[in-house]
């Protein structure tokens, strides 16, 4: 599984259209996502203490985008990056992703994450 970080407004948009069209895609030609290892990096550091999020668990293998990992900042990881828009299909679990007190994030348990 690989997950994704969505504003719920922008996820429920996606639903409208068929697909959910993150900002980087238009702008750096992929959608950001993470290993459950990786997440809580950039959640706190580009999220936090952001109300209204969604972690969105994502089956690799219902992509129809292209999925590559790469280290596109040369941090020493490879993070997943789906090219391409996220089919709805592939998102096996919506779930609130809120901050805690301290504003910053706590990984939940993936297989207790209940959907929306």
């Amino acid at each position: 599984m690989i997950l994704h970080i969505a504003r719920r407004e922008e996820w429920e948009a996606a639903h409208a259209s068929g697909d959910y069209r993150a900002d980087t895609l238009m702008t750096e030609g992929f959608i950001h996502c993470s290993t459950p290892a990786q997440v809580l990096g950039p959640a706190n550091e580009m999220f936090r203490g952001q109300a209204g999020l969604l972690l969105l668990v994502i089956d690799p293998t219902r992509l129809a985008a292209e999925l590559v990992y790469e280290d596109c900042y040369e941090t020493g990881q490879a993070f997943p990056h789906i090219y391409g828009p996220l089919n709805l299909d592939a998102v096996v679990r919506a779930a609130p992703f809120p901050p805690n007190g301290d504003g910053r994030f706590s990984l939940p348990r993936l297989d207790e994450l209940q959907p929306l």
